[in-house]
């Protein structure tokens, strides 16, 4: 059985708070992105106990500490699975912000629960899904949510991208999560992410912002050169996506495959939404 776990991209990011147990509040909307995917297929062993076998972007040489391999462990732990062997084509960049680790894993507890018959309910799944990351159990459902909490709570959006060229660009730097939250000070917003976008994409541009692009831009400039570029070439609305360090651009037509996105190694998509 084969799947294409897909990107996401964060339509605006504020960090509302810290809380308590040392994460932080946030809110978001978590957008779907087909066009950009991995491949994850799983087979019955050819013998036991099954292995683990990634092709493509290179990932963590540890098999057990992948998403994917939790996702599995997660759920051999309460059923009864036959041994398999797990084949993962990495095309999603790591460390992007678009969200392709947990992508994998929800997509991976999704199969299981077809390949097994474990008839395991959307909601159930999500369940398991949170257990392995925040954002994971949004790629259960795969659909544009509002996100609270530490990004875990979703209340389902209309948000009208339907017929946009999307460019997203993830160049060859690093950002961690924990550098990230480090250079942004938690503020409730003025105006909630749920009412600006609501509002025309032409109107987001100076409204819809994401907390951590200042400190994040200010460390790593190449990344804002990689927005003003998608400005000044027609994007109605761009933004890094999550912590960095893609950044994505709206577009109303798709722009002249003339130049470079970025002035460094870069990964590229685009497609129409």
């Amino acid at each position: 059985m084969i799947s294409f776990p897909n990107i996401k991209i964060n339509l605006g990011l504020n960090v509302v708070s810290r809380r308590p147990d040392g994460y932080h509040n946030i809110e978001t909307v978590f957008y779907p992105v087909r066009g950009w995917y991995d491949a994850l297929e799983i087979v019955p062993a050819e013998k036991a106990p099954g292995g683990f076998f990634p092709t493509g972007i290179p990932v963590p040489d540890a098999s057990a500490q992948n998403l994917v391999m939790k996702a599995l462990a997660l759920l051999k732990a309460d059923y009864d699975i036959p041994e398999i062997d797990v084949h993962l084509h990495k095309n999603i960049p790591l460390g992007a912000g678009l969200g392709g680790g947990s992508s994998d894993a929800a997509f991976m507890l999704s199969l299981l629960n077809d390949f097994a018959a474990l008839r395991l309910s959307g909601e159930q799944l999500e369940r398991y899904a949170s257990r392995l990351g925040a954002d994971c159990p949004f790629f259960i459902r795969n659909q544009p949510v509002f996100a609270e909490g530490t990004g875990n709570v979703f209340t389902p959006v209309a948000v009208a991208l339907r017929g946009y060229c999307l460019v997203v660009v993830k160049p060859d730097i690093h950002v961690s999560t924990q550098e990230a939250y480090a250079g942004v000070t938690p503020r409730q917003p003025v105006v909630s992410i749920r009412e600006i976008i609501r509002q025309p994409v032409s109107r987001w541009k100076d409204r819809l912002a994401n907390d951590f692009e200042e400190s994040v831009l200010a460390r790593h400039p190449e990344i804002g050169a990689i927005k003003q570029r998608m400005y000044d070439r027609g994007a109605v609305y761009a933004s890094m996506s999550g912590s960095g360090s893609s950044v994505f651009g709206l577009f109303e037509e798709a722009p002249l495959p003339n130049g470079e996105w970025s002035l460094i190694p870069a990964h590229v998509f685009t497609g129409i939404i």
